[in-house]
């Protein structure tokens, strides 16, 4: 069973930065594409960024892109979303996950292994 875990979340102000990352287990059997998600009390979750297993190809959300980036070292089945200019509106629990395919997918549904969440918190 692939087990994540994210650390690194916490308090930034408001056009800081912060990178969390993502340490997983018993990916090397098989050639995973990451994605990181947020979800904000209340809200519906949304899409951050996803990774190719390759590490090649990534895409990001509307919201964060131009601002986000997203990378991965296979070699020490560790993923990281650094953060730049964040706003108060990206706060929210971010979470990690992997998926059984090496492609990139937009979708919640098409991740297969989930990790318990980081909470990012952006002061104004």
């Amino acid at each position: 069973q692939v087990q994540l875990a994210e650390s690194g979340g916490g308090l930034v102000q408001a056009g800081g930065s912060l990178t969390i990352s993502c340490a997983a287990s018993a990916l090397t059997h098989n050639r995973h594409a990451m994605g990181w998600f947020r979800q904000a009390p209340g809200k519906a979750p949304e899409f951050v960024a996803a990774i190719h297993w390759g590490g090649g190809t990534t895409a990001y959300g509307d919201s964060v892109k131009g601002r986000f980036t997203i990378s991965r070292d296979n070699a020490r089945n560790t993923v990281w979303l650094q953060m730049n200019n964040l706003k108060p509106d990206d706060t929210a629990v971010y979470y990690c996950a992997a998926r059984d395919g090496s492609l990139i997918s937009y979708e919640r549904s098409l991740y297969e292994y989930w990790g318990q969440g980081t909470q990012v918190t952006v002061s104004s």
